[in-house]
């Protein structure tokens, strides 16, 4: 049984810095993703991980500020926010790509997914 297990979010004041864990039990990891949603927003990819390589990728609104990280032996990702901005205010969640896809972006290309954590950014 795959699980995924996000933890770190809270509330921080703008310019202020967050780091979301996900630990990962279960399944083949090709790739991990982060995504969030802030409705009435669809979900929103925010950046990936490939596993093997550690090949990193970013959404535009977050590159510069958001690192994604590794670690293959504790089979974690993490996702350092930094610079955070109200706009950055949403559930985030991590996701396994249990199969390899070349479309690390997509939503639908993830097999399982946490719960979800909230983020929220004061101004």
């Amino acid at each position: 049984q795959v699980q995924l297990a996000e933890s770190g979010g809270g509330l921080v004041q703008a310019g202020g810095s967050l780091r979301l864990s996900c630990a990962v039990s279960g399944g083949s990891i090709f790739a991990m993703g982060w995504f969030r949603e802030a409705p009435p927003k669809d979900r929103e990819f925010v950046g990936a991980i490939k596993w093997n390589d550690g090949t990193t990728y970013y959404a535009d609104s977050v590159k510069g500020r958001f690192t994604i990280s590794r670690d293959s032996a504790k089979n974690t990702v993490d996702l350092q926010m930094t610079d955070l901005k109200p706009e950055d205010t949403a559930i985030y969640y991590c996701a396994q790509d249990s199969r390899g896809s070349d479309y690390v972006h997509v939503d639908e290309e993830y097999d399982f997914w946490g719960q979800g954590i909230q983020v929220t950014v004061s101004s």
